[in-house]
């Protein structure tokens, strides 16, 4: 599934309205994340990792297998299920940036319930900016960029950089292959908002 949004391709309009499911419902976006690290799984497997009731895990691997995200890998009982892999690129609707939605996006996403600072940065900025956070989380993890540059660059607060750096951190290293550098090019080091550095 990995395609752009300005084809005119009925396929891209199901795979867009199928991700954008993902984007808008935090819990099939959990669900999803977790087949897609899983690799595989059951109803069962879903049921007791994620502490779904059983009507509950059916309906939503089913809404996944019915938008096109998840496959059914194994037809014996029971059944096994896998996250297919997105790699789709849309545009804002203004238009002024693409963001790619990726399996680590949707799990971001996916996490808004049980992060607040999560929830509170898609409230503020959407997706589109959250996507564009986890790119910044990314490099910062790889020592790359600081908070201090993220805030600049976005134009936010150099505090709430840090805390959608740090919310982010789990994504990334559960994503991405960062070797641990133990640099933490400014782990600490917050805006407490007197001009002053605190280091």
């Amino acid at each position: 599934m990995s395609r752009t949004s300005n084809c005119a391709d009925g396929d891209i309009v199901q795979d867009f309205l199928s991700v954008a499911d993902l984007l808008e419902e935090p819990q099939l976006a959990q669900l999803y994340a977790y087949l897609a690290r899983e690799g595989e799984a059951t109803v069962q497997d879903v049921m007791d990792d994620l502490e779904l009731a059983q009507g509950t895990a059916y309906s939503y691997v089913n809404r996944l297998v019915d938008a096109g995200v998840v496959d059914v890998t194994d037809d014996e009982q029971p059944r096994r299920y896998a996250a297919r892999e997105i790699d789709l690129t849309v545009t804002t609707a203004a238009g002024d940036r693409e963001y790619t939605i990726t399996p680590a996006l949707i799990d971001a996403v996916g996490r808004r319930e049980t992060d607040a600072d999560i929830d509170t940065y898609i409230d503020r900025h959407g997706v589109a900016g959250l996507a564009t956070a986890l790119t910044y989380a990314v490099a910062r993890e790889r020592g790359e960029v600081t908070h201090r540059l993220m805030a600049e660059d976005l134009d936010i607060s150099p505090l709430a950089a840090e805390m959608i750096l740090q919310a982010l951190r789990p994504v990334v290293h559960e994503h991405y292959d960062i070797e641990e550098s133990g640099t933490g090019l400014d782990e600490l080091d917050i805006d407490d908002g007197d001009g002053a550095d605190d280091a």
